[in-house]
């Protein structure tokens, strides 16, 4: 083996410890119990491992509901945005008309602006209309999403012209194309994006402190904080066990999209 392959194998690996360290001592502190948590020795693996502190995040706390949260909130906003962004998107790529060019450097120009420069004026026109503490202020304020629309534009703008135009020879509309032909041959790069969009979502915790104060409205990272402050103090094990249970969905639909996810991101190029 080359030196060089072997400096950059050693490389690889070394990122991927730092990354997968903080991740492999949440799940080591989460089956320890309280005695060997705080020892001047610092073991990764349990001497008596326990499923003690995942019963007590159970029960003790609302860590189920939080999750049922995170999947109505994350569901609604992924439904709702592929909704919108996938026949925008087509548009964009395969649709002639005026401005299309000025249209799509405002998509590009919006990806340079970050949510939290709006999010003090969608938060005073929500509580002008009373949608503060509600599912609603969750969803609606990413429902349109610049990211998804220039990624899904350059997925669809390689979709051959020849093809658009044979549907439409056949007689289907520009909505069914759109969902019949461009979906289906989109769908690693709609995969992709849909990753990024739930863990973007799940793990957001900035938008839920402003629009909500309910704990029964609470997403993960948000009623994490409700769990570390009003239940487990400095209870490490039961707090981590939570954090790892929130976490576990997040890993589990990575890996099994893996391939998927990879398909999308290089098929999605800057092409045309």
């Amino acid at each position: 083996m080359r030196p060089g392959t072997i400096l950059s194998f050693g490389l690889v690996s070394l990122g991927a410890a730092m990354v997968l360290l903080p991740f492999v001592w949440m799940v080591s502190v989460s089956l320890k119990p309280h005695n060997e948590i705080f020892t001047p020795e610092v073991t990764l693996l349990p001497q008596q491992p326990t499923l003690a502190n995942y019963w007590q995040a159970l029960t003790e706390t609302d860590i189920p509901l939080y999750l049922l949260n995170g999947v109505i909130v994350t569901g609604g906003i992924l439904l709702l945005q592929l909704l919108i962004t996938v026949p925008c998107a087509y548009a964009l790529a395969h649709r002639r008309f005026p401005g299309r060019a000025l249209l799509f450097g405002a998509v590009i120009a919006a990806l340079l602006v970050p949510f939290h420069v709006t999010a003090i004026p969608i938060f005073l026109a929500f509580s002008q209309v009373g949608l503060l503490n509600t599912y609603a202020a969750l969803i609606l304020p990413f429902i349109a999403t610049a990211f998804g629309l220039f990624l899904l534009r350059q997925a669809f703008a390689q979709i051959p012209a020849q093809l658009i135009d044979a549907a439409r020879v056949d007689g289907m509309s520009e909505m069914g194309i759109a969902w019949r032909v461009a979906f289906p041959l989109g769908l690693p790069t709609v995969i992709a994006f849909s990753i990024f969009s739930v863990t973007a979502h799940w793990n957001d915790l900035f938008w839920p402190l402003v629009a909500t104060t309910s704990p029964e409205l609470a997403t993960p990272p948000r009623g994490i904080l409700f769990f570390r402050d009003e239940e487990s103090g400095d209870d490490i094990g039961p707090l981590m066990a939570g954090a790892t249970l929130i976490t576990a969905p997040l890993i589990i639909g990575f890996l099994l999209a893996q391939r998927r996810f990879t398909q999308g991101l290089a098929g999605a190029g800057l092409k045309r």
